[in-house]
């Protein structure tokens, strides 16, 4: 990293069934005037919770919109255009990780506070300086880099433990990458402070999951708010954007993601995969690419067991990908951020093999 002047700011959050009571406390400094943008399911979740706890407070609402249907610029420029947001001194951003992601550009770009407020424990959105950008065909349009994260993240464990089972489910699947991703991202990078701090972070994304994992979605299924779920839930949410948080440096170095993602990037190529599947699901099988790229076969093995029992793609079959559909994603991949995001130059015919091994792997299992 060649300058020494630089600022990181890390997450901060309040988990638990009355995690919302806190936002008085947290927001007062900010200013008055709140606009909520949300989701249209997490705003029929949400939005009373939220009034309620925000009628306890002096914030006023200037008005309650919906985010759109992704995260997309144009989204952004429509909301941008709402006199709500532009009278407001706080954004509330609710929702899943789009909405969440599309709030993080709005802010941006309209200076304004934000304030997260998960409604979904799907990805580590809420609490990262990174929003993920699609264009409007659903295809992947490449990282929006902010300053900072959310300046907080309220986790209402009882609004998350009512969401749709499938995404918390992927949500394990995308928090599985982490640890991995950012570990060979970074192996022959300068490990200053900021870098090492964000590796040893990561050591504690795996390890939960694999312990926690398979009761927590028990847990889930049964809408019990227990220990197992809310370990699970603070990986998710907030552990790994603490690693996407140290290991991201805007144009000076990036080492958040690598094999797992760029499967993932690659893959919105293919209609059938991005419509028909969840992100976090294929990042899942993007995790077994990459331990298999890495030769980490006891882990993966590890990881294997787990996505088994609990019913994650371990095949390309799995994710509706024929063998023939593979080199689509291959070419796609030269073109994205996670291309140099290994400790040795990556060629497509070493990202083929890892995916074809892969799958080889998973069909023997």
């Amino acid at each position: 990293m060649s300058q020494s002047d630089y600022t990181l700011v890390l997450p901060a959050f309040t988990i638990g069934v009355h995690a919302y009571d806190a936002i008085g406390k947290i927001t007062w400094h900010f200013g008055k005037k709140v606009v909520i943008i949300g989701g249209k399911t997490a705003l029929e979740k949400a939005k009373q919770p939220l009034l309620d706890a925000i009628a306890k407070t002096d914030l006023q609402v200037l008005g309650v919109l919906w985010y759109g249907d992704d995260a997309t610029y144009e989204h952004v420029d429509r909301l941008l255009r709402e006199q709500a947001v532009q009278d407001a001194d706080l954004i509330f951003g609710v929702g899943g990780g789009r909405a969440i992601d599309t709030c993080k550009v709005v802010a941006d770009r309209a200076d304004k506070a934000l304030f997260a407020f998960p409604t979904l424990a799907s990805n580590c959105a809420p609490s990262t300086a990174l929003a993920v950008m699609y264009k409007a065909d659903k295809s992947f349009a490449g990282y929006y880099y902010l300053n900072q994260p959310p300046v907080h993240t309220f986790i209402n464990m009882a609004i998350i433990a009512d969401s749709p089972f499938k995404f918390f489910w992927a949500g394990i699947g995308d928090a599985m990458s982490k640890e991995c991703e950012s570990e060979l991202a970074s192996r022959a990078a300068e490990h200053f402070h900021t870098v090492l701090l964000g590796r040893a972070i990561g050591k504690a994304c795996t390890a939960p999951l694999l312990q926690y994992g398979e009761q927590a979605l028990d847990d889930f299924k049964a809408n019990k708010i227990t220990y197992a779920l809310q370990q699970v839930v603070l990986d998710i949410i907030i552990s790994t954007g603490l690693v996407s948080n140290c290991t991201t440096g805007g144009s000076e170095y990036y080492y958040n993601s690598s094999l797992a993602h760029m499967f993932y990037n690659a893959s919105t190529v293919l209609p059938q995969v991005v419509e028909g599947h969840l992100h976090g699901e294929i990042v899942a099988f993007g995790v077994l690419v990459l331990l298999t790229y890495d030769k980490q076969f006891e882990l993966r093995d590890q990881v294997a067991a787990l996505y088994k029992k609990c019913q994650y793609p371990t095949t390309l079959a799995d994710l509706d990908i024929k063998a023939d559909e593979v080199d689509s994603i291959v070419d796609a991949a030269p073109a994205l951020t996670e291309w140099t995001c290994v400790p040795e130059p990556m060629t497509k015919e070493v990202f083929k093999k890892a995916i074809m091994d892969a799958d080889e792997f998973g069909r023997s299992l």
